[in-house]
C-alpha cells in the first residue's frame, strides 16, 4: 500500500493516486471538501468510515482527525474552507455531486492561472452548492461497545456468509435482543440496514477498482446481480458504472 505524507494543511490540491494509496491520520485547519473525479475515496474517523465514488464528495469539518484511503485509479480533489465562512456543517458527511457541483470542485481545486478574484468569486458559489446538497447515508458507524465491534467485524470478514443476528450474538457472548438493541443504540440501524451499508461500501470500493457487477453481487453477498443492482439504484440513484459512461474522467 502506497503512503502519501503525513500533512496537516492542503486547503486545495487536486492528483492522481493509484488504487490502495493512503493519506495518513491528519487534521486541518480548515473545512474541506473532498472529491473523486475517477475512483472512490474513503475518509476514516473515530466515529466511523465515509466512501464517495464518483457523484459523491465528502465533508470534513475543520479540527477533525482523519485519514484518506483510495480504491482504483483515482483522481482526488479537496478544497478548504475558512471555519469562520462554513459553520453549519460541523460533523463529517458524504454529499451527492450533480455536474455544477462536480466542475466547482474541479475548477477550485485546481484553478491554474485563475485571476484571484474570479477564483474567489467561484468559491462562494461552491460553498453555496455545498450547503444545498443533501447528506447521502454512505457512513459506517463505528461500534463503541466491544461485543458489537466484534460483531462488525464477523460480517465484514467475509459479506458472502449470510450471518443471523442469533447466530452472531453466540459467536460474541450476546443475546440476539442485546446485540439488536446495541445496533440500535449505536447506529440508528436495524442490523439488515447496517448490512446493507456494509455491502455498498464495499461494493463501491470494488467497483472503482473495475470489479464486475457480478463479482461484486457474489463477493459482497447478494443473492444476485440483479438484486446488487436494485440495492444500488435505490441507494444512489443510478446502476453500478452508470456514472462511469455519463462523465469524462479528469
Amino acid at each position: 500500500m502506497s503512503i502519501i505524507g503525513h500533512y496537516d494543511s492542503e486547503p486545495t490540491a487536486a492528483q492522481h493516486l493509484r488504487g490502495g494509496a493512503r493519506i495518513d491520520r491528519h487534521r486541518h485547519h480548515e473545512h474541506q471538501i473532498v472529491y473523486p473525479s475517477s475512483g472512490a475515496a474513503e475518509v476514516h474517523t473515530e466515529l466511523g468510515r465515509w466512501i464517495a465514488p464518483a457523484d459523491r464528495a465528502v465533508w470534513i469539518p475543520a479540527g477533525c482527525w482523519h485519514e484518506h484511503h483510495f480504491h482504483g485509479p483515482t483522481r482526488f480533489h479537496c478544497v478548504g474552507f475558512t471555519p469562520a465562512g462554513a459553520a453549519d456543517r460541523t460533523t463529517p458527511a458524504v454529499i451527492t455531486v450533480p455536474p455544477l457541483l462536480r466542475e466547482l470542485i474541479i475548477a477550485c481545486s485546481d484553478p491554474g492561472e485563475l485571476p484571484a478574484d474570479e477564483l474567489a468569486r467561484l468559491r462562494r458559489v461552491l460553498l453555496d452548492r455545498i450547503r444545498r446538497s443533501p447528506d447521502q447515508e454512505l457512513q459506517l458507524p463505528a461500534a463503541v461497545d466491544e461485543r458489537l465491534r466484534a460483531a462488525c467485524a464477523l460480517v465484514e470478514s467475509d459479506l458472502a456468509i449470510p450471518w443471523s443476528l442469533p447466530a452472531l450474538g453466540r459467536r460474541v457472548g450476546a443475546s440476539e435482543r442485546t446485540l439488536a438493541r446495541l445496533f440500535r443504540t449505536e447506529f440508528a440501524l436495524t442490523y439488515p440496514q447496517w448490512r446493507t451499508r456494509l455491502r455498498l461500501h464495499h461494493a463501491i470500493q470494488l467497483l472503482a477498482a473495475d470489479t464486475s457487477v457480478t463479482a461484486v453481487a457474489h463477493r459482497c453477498g447478494w443473492s444476485s446481480p440483479s438484486a446488487f443492482i436494485d440495492v444500488y439504484r435505490h441507494a444512489l440513484g443510478h446502476t453500478p458504472g452508470a456514472r462511469t459512461r455519463m462523465t469524462p474522467h479528469r
